[in-house]
Parts: structure tokens; C-alpha cells; sequence
């Protein structure tokens, strides 16, 4: 395994008192694999993260990560791995590619080999002509590729993404992805945390979804979809005060579950979604009433979560972790 942890805990101190931000988290990660780190902000993603990486020191708990010991060899651990951070890691006034060399003359790469291999990365991560620039003067894109960039630099066989495609445009994002895949190929593991589902959906081999600082799903996502009972079918009405006709029809469905009524929209799941529409409508027009639109779609993450947790992946209502995170020393 390339991460093995047993049941990390992390709680932070703050003047309103204790936040169980990480609450006995088990995870395993395969040499090889890519794997993605789903959850609304504060649902431990980033502090899980910055543990395993060595930045912030677990409560409680235990891991082994690229074949060390986290509390026993972080030193060992931290030779191993590359870490990409939400917030960046360049100086303002530096030159980006003095940056990439100095970062990995650190790991002990051989400067001229550290040249090559950061021109190379420039030019695969869409960064070409900007060797000599000043990291203040790029683009908020291109200062997050650079970021990347840094990580990659001393050709880590383990690799920390926290939500490493924020800020990037779509063609971006389609380059970023094909690089991730492309690692893989090479034999490298990749941890990310992402809010993009279409993300983890389309390059992860197994997802982790936690909330409330505990893994409450894991599997591929076609597993993790399959969980989900039915296809999701959502009804919009042209008059609001036929919805409870509309509901008594759909509820007569058999397998029709989760059956919701909101203004002039009426939703609800039910396997194979798309088969039973033609009668449904029929039934529908019989009663007289008039439709505005009818959508089917098969369930997503966002759906897992929901099912899972009673929310949305997308919610963004929790609070982040503590500011004290940030001013933890690096064990």
C-alpha cells in the first residue's frame, strides 16, 4: 500500500472550544492509484491531507505513507512525496523558473537535470515563454500550473493534490487531467481533493467521500452510483396546483422512491427511469394536466452524498477548519 492509515484523529483547539475536524479516518491507497477526496468545505479533506503529508501532526492515529512511518520517519516521507497546496507555494518575486530549480535542488536534483525536467513540465503544463517570468505577473491559471509544476519537479512517486484544478479554465483542466492520467501510466499514485464531480468521476479509480471529519463512502464511482436507488426524474408543471394529482400518479409508481414536491415541480427516483416515462405521461395527460418539462438523468456523486448524508456535495454551508491549522509547525 502506498497510505495505510488507522484511525487519524485531528482536533484543533479554539477559543470556543474543541473542533473534531478529523474524527478516526481509515484509508487505504494502492501503489498506482488515483484517488479522490470528496466533501463539502470543512468536512476534513484538506487536514487529512496536510496529516498524511507530514504538515500538521495527527491527534491520534496512525499511518504509513510511501513505505514510512508518519509519526516514526516524516523526514523519510516527506522525500517521497510531492504536495500541492490550495494556496500556492511561490514567492511572489521570484523568477517562476529559479522557483522550480531551487525547489528542487531541496530534494537533491541535479540542477541541470532540474532545468530540463522544469522546461519540459512548463511546456506540458501549458506554461511555455514563462521561465523568466515573475510569479506576481502571471495569471491566476498559470500560477496554479506553476504550482503543480513545483510538485512534480523532483519526480515523486507519491503525489498530494488539493483541489489542484481551482482557478483553471476548462481547456486548462482538460490538459491537467490528461497529465494526471498520464503520471499514473508512469507508475506514480495520486491523492486528490477535489469540489468537481465531473472531476472525480472522470480520472479517479476509487473515491472517498467524507463528512463530519469520517469517511461515510468508498469504492469506484460506478460502485458508489449503484448504491443509489434508481434514475432521478424531475417534473415541471405548468400550474403549481396540480402537483398533489401529479405526486398521487407517481406515487402509484412501483419502485418509485423519495417522491418530492417543490412549487410547480414534482421529483422524485425510480429504476430505469427512462422506460417508465411513456406510461407515466400518459397517465399525466389523461388526468388533464399539462406539463413544462420532463429531465431523467442517472445518479451522480452529488446524489451518493445525498443519499448518504442528507446533503449536497455541493454545500458549502460548513465552516472551514480553524485558522490554528495554518499556524501549526511542520512536524
Amino acid at each position: 500500500m502506498m497510505i495505510e492509515a488507522r484511525g487519524l484523529v485531528r482536533t484543533f483547539k479554539t477559543k470556543r472550544g474543541p473542533v473534531h475536524a478529523v474524527q478516526g479516518v481509515d484509508l487505504n491507497v494502492a501503489d498506482g492509484e488515483i484517488v479522490g477526496f470528496l466533501g463539502p468545505n470543512g468536512a476534513g479533506k484538506t487536514t487529512t491531507m496536510r496529516m498524511l503529508a507530514t504538515l500538521i501532526k495527527p491527534t491520534s492515529g496512525s499511518a504509513t505513507v510511501a513505505g514510512c512511518d508518519l509519526a516514526e520517519d516524516p523526514v523519510g516521507v516527506r522525500r517521497r512525496i510531492g504536495y500541492v497546496p490550495q494556496s500556492g507555494s511561490t514567492l511572489p518575486e521570484a523568477i517562476a523558473g529559479d522557483e522550480v530549480v531551487d525547489h528542487a535542488r531541496l530534494y537533491g536534483v541535479d540542477k541541470r537535470k532540474a532545468i530540463a525536467d522544469g522546461e519540459r513540465l512548463f511546456e506540458e503544463l501549458d506554461l511555455p515563454g514563462l521561465w523568466r517570468r515573475q510569479c506576481k505577473t502571471l495569471s491566476g491559471g498559470q500560477r496554479r500550473r506553476l504550482d503543480i509544476v513545483m510538485g512534480l519537479i523532483h519526480d515523486p512517486k507519491l503525489i498530494f493534490l488539493d483541489e489542484p484544478t481551482t482557478g483553471l479554465d476548462p481547456q486548462a483542466r482538460a490538459n491537467l487531467w490528461e497529465h494526471i492520467r498520464q503520471l499514473r501510466r508512469g507508475g506514480a499514485t495520486v491523492f486528490l481533493t477535489t469540489h468537481y464531480l465531473d472531476e472525480a468521476d472522470a480520472l479517479c479509480d476509487r473515491i472517498l467521500v467524507i463528512d463530519h471529519g469520517r469517511i461515510v463512502a468508498a469504492g469506484k464511482p460506478e460502485e458508489l452510483k449503484q448504491q443509489v436507488s434508481g434514475d432521478g426524474v424531475r417534473l415541471s408543471l405548468a400550474d403549481a396546483s396540480q402537483a398533489p394529482g401529479v405526486t398521487k400518479i407517481v406515487a402509484e409508481l412501483p419502485g418509485a422512491v423519495a417522491v418530492e414536491t417543490d412549487g410547480d415541480v414534482v421529483a422524485f427516483r425510480i429504476p430505469k427511469g427512462g422506460s417508465v416515462l411513456p406510461s407515466l405521461l400518459r397517465s399525466i395527460d389523461a388526468q388533464g394536466i399539462e406539463l413544462h418539462g420532463v429531465e431523467v438523468h442517472r445518479p451522480t456523486l452529488d446524489d451518493v452524498f445525498l443519499t448518504m448524508t442528507g446533503r449536497s456535495l455541493r454545500d458549502d454551508s460548513e465552516t472551514p477548519a480553524p485558522a490554528e491549522e495554518e499556524k501549526e509547525a511542520v512536524a
